[in-house]
C-alpha cells in the first residue's frame, strides 16, 4: 500500500509565508503525480497546486497562482508546496495526494488521485 504523509502546517500571519512538505512511501510506482488540495470547513475540497512525476509541469488553482509554488523534491517521492503572501481565511485543511500512471483525467480534478495524507491545518491570521 502506498502511505502519504505531509507536513509544515500551523499559524501564519497575513503576508507571511508556509512551506508544505509530503513524502509518498510504499508502491507507488515510478511515474506518479503530485498534489495538493485543501478544505475549509463547510466548503468542498479545492484543488491547489499539482505537479507531474518528473518536476516539469506544474499546475495552480486561479486562487494562487502567483502566490503559491509546488515543486518535487531531489528525491521524487516528496513533494513541497511554497506558500507565499497568504491572506486571512478560515483555517484550511491541506492534503497532499498521489496521482498514479495509467488514469485519465486532469490533475485538478480529486478524482484523479489514488491517495491521499490526512492533512495538516493551515490558519492565516489578520
Amino acid at each position: 500500500q502506498v502511505q502519504v504523509v505531509e507536513s509544515g502546517g500551523g499559524l501564519v500571519q497575513a503576508g507571511g509565508s508556509l512551506r508544505l512538505s509530503c513524502a509518498a512511501s510504499g508502491r507507488t510506482g515510478t511515474t506518479f503525480a503530485m498534489g495538493w488540495f485543501r478544505q475549509a470547513p463547510g466548503k468542498a475540497r479545492d484543488f491547489v497546486a499539482a505537479v507531474n512525476w518528473s518536476g516539469s509541469s506544474t499546475y495552480y488553482a486561479d486562487s494562487v497562482k502567483g502566490r503559491f509554488t509546488i515543486c518535487r523534491g531531489d528525491a521524487k517521492n516528496t513533494v513541497f508546496l511554497q506558500m507565499d503572501s497568504l491572506s486571512p481565511e478560515a483555517p484550511a485543511v491541506y492534503c497532499c495526494a498521489i496521482a498514479q500512471y495509467g488514469r485519465a483525467g486532469g490533475l485538478e480534478c480529486a478524482k484523479r488521485y489514488d491517495y491521499w495524507s490526512q492533512g495538516t491545518q493551515v490558519t492565516v491570521s489578520s
